[in-house]
């Protein structure tokens, strides 16, 4: 009896701590997070961004910012569309190795033996054969792109299936199969091929069909939507030009690339197909795929000479900042960023679409993934709680002209302050413990206290200002 006590009184314990993790209060994170987004896309002079959170199988925050046309002065949505481009590889992997998984083909099955329009000649007779694996993981020595230069603007003349088959006895191998990692557009591609081919059925049905429907991605499509660009999907833009400015890219569907490069989503349907990658991980029922199949999927399966580059099939794979795997994917179209992340040991996925080029949506997961991460490291440390209410310090201060901004919130019973721009603000996060009137002091990484911060106030008590190292930033309005 004593025994069966024991054993409840460890499943109170662990399901009261797990409940405890699970209910972390993110609500002063995401606003600092929102504040630097906000401050970023002025200073990096992006048109729009838009990002969401996802524990596990919640939606923990989303946020839109700027415009998705900037033409119409339309506001970016976090139902706004975008081209998602190389993310569209993901749905291709999931949709081969479902074919797998019901073993209509096999990961070490030849390309050539498959497709009958492959004629790409290879380059090196001592090469192993190009298989489905090693396109999976971009090993397969295959050129990065189709014989046609659908990157180029202002048209973007992306081919037809028919037209890149038929210019594939044209081009020939980079390296010998199985030798170096080189990403490949046209490797994906293929793979859209076999998926039509083993299955009977065009790649775009094969899709909607059998992923995209069954787990109720409704605004994701194989496709750039014609009837809904410049309202529901973001016009994009390009890469800051020498005057500052960015300028509005024509509009382009992928055609034969879609495999590839051609999907649009929002971030709030990527973190649904997060969501369903976690959720299969935790089960041992099929929902699409089976659970060690995408187990398998987001191991790695390839790791180029120099061991800098990782990748699983159809994944990229690699280290997190706490040490954990992370997976996931980016993409790169013209005029159009962003990155789905997916933190395996935490269960939490990132994702962020920018309609404008030349930008790094990674860096923003990786800022609102640092803000976050700072909230148990400074609740753990927190100690007697201040009833002083510290909203009234919030507010942008004067950095010039050392630095642009600083933002000022509560962060518990402390304040924290942010220098804005900042391209990693979880290094850039100052806090401060409250010591009395409008007087606090820095925290310093080991605890210690450090110097004070001293706000200023006008005769009608507003804060004006603040003094630290004897010199004075003002208050401003961003």
């Amino acid at each position: 009896m004593k025994r069966i006590y024991l054993v409840l009184l460890c499943t109170l314990v662990f399901n009261f701590s797990h409940s405890q993790k699970a209910k972390k209060d993110y609500a002063e994170a995401f606003k600092l997070a929102e504040v630097w987004l906000e401050a970023q896309k002025d200073f990096e002079n992006l048109p729009g961004i838009t990002a969401a959170v996802i524990d596990d199988q919640e939606l923990l925050w989303s946020g839109a910012f700027g415009l998705a046309n900037m033409e119409e002065n339309l506001k970016a949505q976090v139902s706004t569309i975008c081209s998602i481009c190389s993310i569209s590889k993901l749905f291709t992997a999931v949709a081969v190795m479902k074919l797998y998984d019901e073993g209509k083909l096999r990961l070490d099955d030849r390309v050539d033996d498959i497709l009958p329009a492959y004629k790409l000649r290879q380059k090196y007779s001592g090469s192993g054969p190009i298989t489905i694996r090693s396109l999976l993981t971009h090993s397969s020595g295959l050129p990065r792109e189709a014989a046609y230069p659908y990157w180029t603007g202002p048209d973007f003349p992306f081919p037809s299936k028919e037209e890149i088959d038929s210019k594939l006895g044209d081009q020939e191998t980079l390296y010998p199969a199985s030798t170096y990692f080189q990403y490949s557009n046209l490797g994906l591609t293929l793979l859209g091929e076999i998926v039509e081919e083993i299955s009977g059925v065009p790649y775009d049905e094969y899709v909607k069909k059998n992923i995209l429907e069954p787990l109720e991605l409704s605004d994701t499509r194989p496709e750039m939507p014609k009837e809904l660009y410049g309202e529901k999907l973001a016009i994009g833009y390009s890469s800051v030009t020498r005057a500052g400015e960015r300028e509005k890219v024509k509009f382009f569907n992928a055609n034969g690339i879609t495999p590839a490069a051609g999907f649009t989503s929002n971030v709030e349907d990527l973190g649904k197909f997060a969501s369903w990658q976690l959720r299969l991980r935790d089960t041992t029922e099929t929902e699409i795929l089976k659970p060690s199949t995408l187990k398998y999927m987001q191991n790695v399966h390839w790791t180029d000479p120099d061991w800098t580059r990782t990748w699983g099939l159809g994944f990229a794979v690699y280290k997190g900042p706490d040490g954990g795997t992370w997976v996931g994917h980016g993409g790169s179209c013209p005029g159009y960023r962003s990155a789905l992340q997916i933190d395996l040991k935490n269960k939490r996925a990132f994702s962020v679409m920018i309609n404008a080029s030349g930008t790094n949506p990674s860096k923003y997961i990786n800022g609102i993934n640092g803000i976050m991460s700072k909230v148990e490291s400074s609740k753990e440390n927190e100690s007697v709680e201040t009833e002083k209410d510290l909203s009234e310090y919030a507010g942008y201060f004067s950095a010039q002209p050392w630095w642009s901004e600083a933002y000022v919130s509560p962060w518990g019973s402390k304040l924290v302050l942010l220098s804005l721009p900042s391209d990693n603000p979880q290094e850039d996060l100052t806090f401060y413990k409250h010591i009395e009137g409008d007087t606090f002091r820095r925290i310093r990484d080991d605890q210690e206290l450090g110097e004070t911060l001293v706000f200023e106030r006008d005769e009608s008590g507003q804060i004006i200002r603040f003094k630290s190292h004897g010199n004075y930033s003002e208050k401003i309005n961003p």
